[in-house]
């Protein structure tokens, strides 16, 4: 069951590409425009990277966003409508390909980088496989940084496992996705056995409430 979850995440967002590019680019969801964009931006500049891995890259904001600062910055994604949006939008370079995919050949992605990125994008239960291969794509000095849902933003949030996402309050016909939650020791520990150290945690604010709304977690490889 638990593969099979994994597995219909990319089928999901082939199937909502086109609603999902709509609200990124219409600025409808409201954590993302005052919150996380940014915060996700600041912490990969905060690297002073030279270039930048999007691993999920989306219709591309990320890539953009991060090219309009002067860094080169690569996407990759599953999803062809996703990656179609991206390359008509330019600010960087594309590739289609799926995390089964990039985990058996990491090198279909032309590196070094100094940072790979995943944006709201490792919804799987099983990643430790994709984290040991991408790591081979980074310098030495290298870090892998994660933005993630952050457990207050979830009811049950010390009970780990499969999630529903029916993007309810969305505009648009959208397909219901599963996603798989951590909490933050979980991340801790997936990033330890994938090979990687901790490198610090942050926790974006909502400039009203207060409220932390995700998890950005640093790590670089162990060796």
């Amino acid at each position: 069951m638990a593969y099979l979850a994994d597995n219909t995440i990319p089928q999901s967002w082939t199937t909502n590409a086109d609603a999902w590019t709509r609200a990124v680019r219409s600025g409808s969801i409201e954590s993302r425009e005052r919150v996380t964009n940014a915060a996700i931006v600041d912490a990969v500049l905060g690297c002073h990277p030279g270039r930048v891995l999007d691993l999920g890259c989306g219709e591309g904001w990320l890539v953009r966003a991060l090219a309009a600062q002067g860094v080169q910055a690569v996407g990759v994604d599953a999803s062809p409508g996703l990656i179609e949006a991206a390359r008509a939008s330019g600010g960087g370079e594309f590739f289609l390909g799926s995390y089964e995919e990039l985990t058996r050949h990491p090198g279909q992605i032309p590196g070094p980088f100094d940072v790979i990125v995943a944006n709201f994008a490792l919804l799987q239960e099983h990643l430790s496989p994709l984290l040991r291969a991408v790591s081979v794509l980074l310098t030495p000095r290298g870090r892998l940084i994660i933005q993630t849902v952050h457990p207050g933003g979830v009811e049950q949030p010390q009970q780990e496992g499969w999630r529903q996402e029916d993007f309810r309050g969305f505009e648009g016909d959208w397909q219901a996705m599963p996603w798989y939650y951590r909490s933050l020791d979980s991340w801790t520990q997936l990033l330890r056995e994938s090979g990687y150290r901790s490198e610090g945690i942050r926790e974006p604010l909502h400039p009203d409430t207060r409220q932390p709304l995700s998890l950005i977690l640093a790590a670089s490889p162990l060796s």
